[in-house]
């Protein structure tokens, strides 16, 4: 079924089966295996072709003692139910960490947003939000603790191993205050459902209920903003300020949750809360790159940081961030 070669004896072993495990599904005949997608977790995606019906439908191959797909299976049906296009779960075997699921296409928003799609696709993807925001469920909360281990990742990860830089005890000082800050905007927001990585790399172009959703499991209960740092700061494709301040006026006037009259105070959310994720993802993107072998994020690492500065250059509070960044991240960079 497949023409693979170059595998590990444990991903043959693994590929052996789930082809065994597609061979037993009734009703499908599926075949022409072949890669899909991957993501920054130990998740692998393929692409089948049922040739009973001529329809493509993707595979999960989640292994159990790696992934658990509950969350996944959970969260699929709450989008569902508020009219969000995540795939419908075809069949599944949780024993082995298999799920067959409709096939949303290949067509990421990162390869079709541009000056004259954008602002379409942008209102699809937030009409999508404000639906998500309507859940309500007892998902893990984006605690204090979370926001802080995610920060934590900045230090060691991105300054140290990256890098090779080491804070001394008074930067590791501010650093610690700036978290701090952070947080406090963070949990000070409305507190609703999160996609966690609603970007361009995880919605997909449909013809109907646009756009197909992807890679939700990890949603929790968290900031109003985070969403839509993760959408207009996306780590992937940079925007102007004025569109982006745009689209949040959009997404405001679309939104039911009650928010402050004051659009600063919003806005100051949104930034501070971009400031949150991009030293988290800093971290998470050298990470990949050193414990996973996953290089190719390394390419976005300078967008990721040029939102941090942004927003440094933008609030007063943040000084001490800026200044700490001059004197370590970017001096490193300048000389390299």
């Amino acid at each position: 079924m497949t023409d693979y070669v170059s595998l590990s004896q444990q991903s043959q072993e693994r590929m052996s089966r789930l082809e065994d495990w597609l061979d037993s599904i009734p009703a499908h005949k599926l075949t022409d295996i072949r890669p899909a997608s991957a993501d920054a977790s130990f998740r692998r995606y393929f692409r089948v072709t049922d040739s009973n019906s001529g329809k493509t439908l993707i595979v999960m191959d989640a292994p159990p003692d790696k992934e658990d797909c509950e969350p996944f299976i959970h969260i699929t049906r709450l989008l569902r139910s508020v009219n969000v296009n995540a795939p419908d779960i075809i069949t599944m075997d949780l024993e082995q960490g298999f799920l067959l699921l409709d096939d949303l296409g290949n067509r990421q928003y990162l390869d079709h947003l541009d000056e004259s799609s954008s602002d379409d696709l942008y209102r699809d993807a937030l009409t999508a939000l404000v639906n998500m925001q309507r859940i309500q469920d007892h998902l893990p909360p984006y605690d204090k603790q979370r926001l802080q281990d995610e920060m934590g990742l900045f230090e060691p990860w991105y300054l140290n191993r990256h890098l090779g830089i080491r804070l001394d005890d008074q930067q590791k000082s501010v650093l610690d205050s700036i978290y701090d800050l952070l947080i406090e905007s963070a949990l000070e927001q409305p507190q609703v459902f999160v996609h966690r990585d609603y970007h361009s790399r995880n919605l997909m172009l449909v013809d109907k209920n646009n756009p197909g959703v992807i890679d939700y499991q990890d949603a929790v209960i968290g900031p109003v903003t985070y969403d839509l740092v993760s959408l207009f700061k996306d780590c992937y494709i940079e925007w102007p300020r004025n569109k982006i301040e745009h689209w949040l006026d959009i997404y405001l006037q679309l939104t039911s949750i009650e928010l402050p009259a004051d659009r600063h105070q919003f806005i100051r959310w949104f930034d501070l809360m971009g400031v949150q994720r991009h030293l988290k993802v800093l971290g998470i993107f050298a990470r990949l790159n050193y414990r996973d072998g996953k290089s190719q994020y390394l390419d976005d690492l300078p967008l990721t940081l040029k939102y941090v500065v942004d927003a440094c250059n933008q609030y007063d509070e943040l000084t001490p961030l800026l200044n700490l960044l001059e004197s370590t991240v970017l001096q490193h960079s300048e000389a390299s």
